[in-house]
């Protein structure tokens, strides 16, 4: 049974979700375990952590500018400051595990614990591992990961397939599609979109979909739209007037959106993936090209080449997203086969797997 455990990494609520996740599964299973969690400091983090109940410390890390390399110099000392403050946590901790998921600060985390001869796990969520993960993954005793093929990246021997831990309220969810429609203001005999854009919200979606509402609005579709905080006064002045759309910065009741939706549009974070993948929901993914490595649209294609989604590249959704939405609620057939296709790629379970692993490794290493 694990004691003390260091979990390390965020950023975003692609890497934050999953490392409580995790959390929890090893709080259910040894109530008293003791838990840190080391994050970045002026990132989201800091404040989700301690939210949910759990310590957190802050290092001063950041990310490298790749394309100006002259401001670099003051991330440098951020990293040989973070380095430093990294090993002092560990030696004061003394974690039986140190398990990083992603993100600036779990590179100095997970590197002083294997320094310590601390056993380290990663979780990495795509299809296409980050940078911090792939220099972290040969001294790693396991690798969990989303999908399959990743010995592209990690030693194959310690590549275990575990999917992405969601959040346990999408799944306990017991509302109907009707009820849920209900719940939300809508008419259940009548198809729903719900469209998703993340917290600060997706320019692109929402352009499209300001622009394609005139096409969509046949009498019979209606739209949950969620714009996000900087999407908010286009979401206002589209929706004004319109009684089959409601736009809101933010959904927070996410569970029953889901459950009450016909068809998603969201954009491809890996979080997002796994839980369309376990609530099984026919999605049009339209991947952001402003993150790292372009993983999100290697998660993409990895579910459109097995059928699994509609991908439409950012550049193409102003154009072609209404029309592909119309033509997605006119075919259930059509949706009914992206349902069964995603529903295959579900890993469910994930936080108590990973925890499993963890618990194997220590005892190991006892």
């Amino acid at each position: 049974m694990i004691q003390r455990v260091l979990i390390s990494g965020g950023g975003t609520g692609g890497h934050i979700f999953p490392a409580l996740s995790i959390a929890s599964a090893i709080k259910r299973r040894n109530p008293e375990a003791e838990i840190l969690f080391v994050g970045a400091q002026g990132r989201m983090e800091m404040e989700r952590v301690p939210a949910a109940g759990y310590e957190i410390v802050g290092l001063p890390v950041a990310g490298f500018d790749r394309k100006r390399l002259w401001r670099n110099i003051p991330v440098l000392f951020k990293l040989w400051k973070s380095i430093r403050m990294a090993r002092k946590i560990v030696r004061d901790f003394k974690p039986q595990i140190a398990i990083g998921v992603g993100g600036y600060a779990s590179g100095p985390t997970l590197k002083a614990a294997q320094k310590a001869g601390i056993p380290t796990l990663l979780q990495e969520q795509n299809s296409y591992a980050g940078v911090t993960n792939k220099l972290l993954g040969p001294k790693a005793e396991a690798i969990c990961t989303a999908y399959e093929g990743m010995d592209r990246f990690f030693p194959a021997d310690r590549i275990i397939l575990t999917g992405n831990p969601v959040r346990a309220a999408l799944t306990e969810c017991t509302l109907t599609q009707d009820e849920a429609k209900k719940a939300l203001g809508f008419d259940p005999a009548r198809p729903l979109v719900l469209v998703v854009g993340g917290s600060l919200g997706a320019r692109t979606i929402n352009r499209a979909m300001a622009g394609g509402l005139d096409t969509l609005l046949d009498g019979n579709t209606q739209i949950l739209w969620q714009t996000g905080r900087n999407g908010e006064e286009i979401g206002r002045e589209a929706a004004a007037g319109r009684a089959d759309v409601k736009a809101t910065p933010f959904i927070s009741d996410m569970a029953t959106a889901y459950r009450a939706a016909d068809l998603v549009v969201s954009r491809a974070g890996a979080g997002t993936i796994s839980e369309l993948q376990v609530l099984a929901k026919p999605v049009i993914l339209i991947p952001s090209p402003n993150v790292a490595e372009d993983h999100q649209r290697k998660n993409a294609l990895a579910l459109a080449s097995r059928d699994a989604a509609v991908m439409i590249t950012d550049d193409k959704a102003e154009a072609e997203l209404p029309g592909e939405i119309k033509r997605l609620i006119a075919n259930p057939a059509e949706r009914e086969d992206l349902i069964a296709n995603i529903s295959k790629m579900a890993l469910k379970q994930s936080d108590e797997r990973i925890a499993e692993v963890a618990e194997r490794i220590v005892s190991q290493h006892k």
